[in-house]
């Protein structure tokens, strides 16, 4: 079982009982969608059964990865699932991923989760698959929140496709941010949940 605790949120494995909190999220007109890939279409609605009769078969085989591909990003005050981690490789062959965040309720945005989240996720893969020496993740110049994320925890905007995505008729830049094995050791020499507790200490 995987748990990693933040401050206000736990990364956690997944639960049958996530299963109804994640159709319901999942199905279209919820406001994350504006944010997480907009230009891409997401399940139609008679498409997500399937996709949690997929979860919970995995779930009840106990067979998961390791890593893992994805975790839920929980509230430690609800105990409910408010959005996931994932990853995926960009090129395995050269052992290059990508990692993915949302946080499905807006209720949560601005309150530091996504920061936490994405944090230990990061920290999690660089431990857990020592042969990648960078993470990936993709946005687009509309998702502000997701910028400021990424760079508050210290990655960098190494790529920035003009006018590549189409939101509502109106052109947005594709971006590409990335954080080196080695940089993310000198901003999180003894682990990135070591530095946030520090950080909390020191408001105290």
């Amino acid at each position: 079982m995987i748990m990693l605790k933040g401050m206000s949120i736990v990364l956690r494995d997944w639960r049958l009982d996530d299963l109804d909190h994640h159709a319901y999220w999942l199905r279209p007109g919820h406001r994350w969608k504006e944010f997480d890939g907009p230009y891409y279409e997401g399940p139609a609605e008679d498409e997500i059964p399937a996709i949690i009769e997929h979860t919970r078969e995995i779930i009840e085989s106990g067979v998961l990865p390791r890593p893992r591909t994805s975790l839920v990003i929980d509230s430690q005050a609800s105990n409910t699932l408010l959005g996931i981690v994932t990853r995926w490789w960009e090129s395995i062959e050269t052992y290059w991923p990508q990692v993915g965040i949302a946080i499905f309720d807006p209720s949560c945005w601005g309150r530091g989760m996504g920061y936490e989240a994405l944090g230990l996720w990061t920290d999690y893969l660089f431990h857990e698959l020592p042969q990648v020496v960078r993470m990936d993740l993709r946005t687009w110049s509309g998702n502000i929140r997701m910028m400021r994320v990424a760079e508050k925890l210290g990655y960098r905007e190494e790529a920035r496709f003009r006018n590549a995505r189409i939101v509502n008729g109106v052109y947005y830049d594709g971006l590409g941010y990335g954080v080196l094995r080695e940089e993310w050791a000198t901003y999180y020499p003894a682990g990135f949940g070591t530095a946030l507790y520090n950080r909390a200490d020191a408001k105290l």
